[in-house]
């Protein structure tokens, strides 16, 4: 063990120590890295600060400049109260805080109100936990200059995170990303102004509530289809987290009748206790939304993350057992009805647009293309969605935007990723179906069918600690220079992408420039045989994404099994190929 690097992660734990303005809790943890004789535990929390990214903070909770706690977000918290006085340097400016189920969470929520308070800026307390895409929409209907909720979104329930957002109700971007790092960066624990000012924390819930509620009718497409379909039997499921009460009620706004929930998974409860991870895109975390579907004959089975701004979806196959609709497919569905029932009943108009992100489905973009609606692509995360809905606002009209990760906005009064919106527009996609004697499965297949089959997949490669991000580092240069791979799976690589430094080389070795507002630390690699390989280090878990899509054919529903089991063997020889 690298002995300099223990020295140095003693030196800073010591100071927490001797520090007054830690308390005994804090220091008591602190001291037994400090006795442990095993200095792995104090190397990963002490050997770099916890990063402000472009995002906000993501980490494990507990004592340590590496980790989440009252200290560090309340440093982050006065960079940022910082950034918002110099940007707004008048008076009367207000801000929206939030938080989700997870531990700690309402102690960090009520700090950052604490803080942004005692700097003079009024800050908007939810009552209690409330979903992500609804502090996004509180953030635009308050006039509030930015926001910040309390959330680790799908992660393990070690973690806890913080996001920034700014005016817009989108997470921040240039120039004010930079902005707000630079000056959290320049904060230490004795700037921190930790005492409230009471007179300007404001506490908010239902009001916004029924605001927010009758926002998310705007994303319904037919109201009609609902009507006759009102029945559709819903199984519904919180995981524990901030859907519990706004989705069900969201629903039920619809016109949906029929909605029965997980009782298990409404109990709040950061521990997460019926699943082993809170993340929609782990099938084991829909097993008891699955097994309550069974009993009660349901149409589909739906399910929100802790922060619910992500949802899964399960619907029936042919034989009548549940199937998980993967992220992509759930992008696709989505795309597929917005499209084909605005056209339907003719308020789709020339200048609509729809948004994906670069590593999401190739369908999507086929469809788009074969229909005529403008398809814009832009780096993965919401707020790059959220730019294009800025840069067109008022000249042309956002109809639909998701990304692979379970993620889709089918609407304008959020600007991030919003659950309760596309849950209930599935359920409508699902009624629709329906009607047409099809279930969502069915659905999926005339997909396939009429604009091609594609098989997606995303290796995770996990590697915590410092030595993990290492390694991470040293794979991405690795396949920017001598690794680069020449043919993947035996087909020949004919386009690469590096968003890092946004240029474009075929095969022939030619670049060109790529059209993007900022680099990226991604990497594209296009195939002869329509293989699409992106890969990307994940910005809030230690980890680093291989994200594959294989092309196919299906001509029919009883072709599916065949060309998903071709595909998962050319994500066999995908892996080998790149070495992982």
């Amino acid at each position: 063990m690298d002995q300099e690097l223990i020295k140095k992660c003693t030196g800073v734990a010591q100071k927490w120590l001797d520090s007054p303005l830690y308390d005994d809790e804090t220091k008591a943890e602190v001291k037994a890295m400090l006795e442990s004789d095993d200095k792995t535990a104090l190397i990963d929390a002490f050997y770099q600060s916890l990063e402000f990214g472009t995002g906000g903070l993501r980490g494990i909770m507990g004592a340590g400049t590496n980790r989440m706690n009252k200290y560090i977000v309340g440093m982050a918290t006065q960079g940022f109260a910082n950034y918002i006085n110099k940007a707004f340097p008048e008076g009367g400016k207000s801000v929206v805080v939030g938080h989700d189920c997870r531990n700690n969470g309402r102690m960090y929520a009520e700090s950052v109100a604490a803080i942004f308070s005692a700097n003079g800026i009024k800050a908007y307390l939810f009552e209690s936990l409330r979903p992500t895409p609804e502090i996004s929409f509180a953030i635009r209907q308050l006039g509030a200059v930015a926001g910040v909720n309390v959330t680790a979104s799908h992660n393990p329930k070690e973690y806890n995170g913080y996001k920034a957002y700014w005016a817009d109700g989108a997470q921040v971007l240039a120039p004010h990303d930079k902005g707000i790092i630079d000056e959290v960066n320049k904060v230490s624990i004795e700037d921190v102004k930790f005492e409230a000012n009471w007179d300007l924390i404001q506490i908010i819930g239902g009001e916004m509530d029924y605001d927010y509620m009758s926002a998310v009718k705007e994303a319904m497409v037919d109201q009609d289809v609902i009507l006759r379909q009102k029945d559709l039997n819903i199984v519904y499921s919180a995981m524990h987290g901030t859907g519990r009460v706004i989705v069900p009620l969201c629903l039920r706004s619809w016109g949906f009748q029929n909605i029965n929930v997980v009782p298990e998974q409404m109990v709040v409860d950061g521990n997460f206790p019926t699943v082993v991870s809170p993340n929609p895109e782990n099938a084991e975390a829909m097993t008891l939304g699955m097994k309550l579907g069974t009993k009660l004959n349901a149409d589909l089975v739906v399910a929100t993350d802790p922060d619910a701004d992500r949802l899964a979806i399960v619907c029936r196959d042919p034989q009548g057992q549940w199937t998980i609709i993967n992220g992509n497919q759930t992008a696709m569905m989505f795309v597929y009805y917005i499209i084909k029932n605005k056209k339907a009943l003719g308020t789709l108009q020339p200048s609509d647009f729809l948004v994906k992100t670069i590593v999401t489905t190739e369908v999507i973009a086929e469809m788009a293309k074969k229909e005529g609606v403008e398809l814009r692509d832009c780096y993965t995360g919401f707020k790059w969605i959220a730019r294009e809905i800025a840069l067109s606002e008022g000249k042309q009209k956002y109809i639909g935007g998701g990304e692979e990760s379970f993620g889709f906005l089918p609407y304008d009064k959020v600007r991030d990723k919003d659950a309760p919106a596309s849950i209930c527009l599935i359920c409508e996609i699902a009624a629709w179906a329906k009607d047409q004697g099809k279930t969502l499965y069915d659905l999926l297949m005339d997909i396939y069918k009429e604009y091609g089959f594609s098989y997606e997949h995303t290796i995770n490669v996990t590697k915590p600690g410092k030595s993990g991000a290492d390694e991470i580092k040293h794979m991405m240069a690795d396949f920017r220079g001598e690794k680069a791979p020449k043919e993947i799976a035996g087909s020949k690589v004919i386009l690469t992408k590096d968003y890092q430094a946004l240029t474009q080389m075929d095969s022939d070795g030619n670049i060109s420039p790529l059209d993007m507002p900022a680099k990226s630390n991604v990497l594209q690699w296009f195939c002869q045989d329509g293989t699409k390989i992106s890969v990307r280090p994940s910005g809030t878990e230690p980890k680093i994404k291989f994200y594959c899509e294989v092309k196919g054919t299906i001509g029919c529903a009883k072709c599916y099994p065949t060309e998903i089991q071709k595909a998962k063997s050319k994500v066999e020889d995908i892996k080998q190929s790149l070495g992982l």
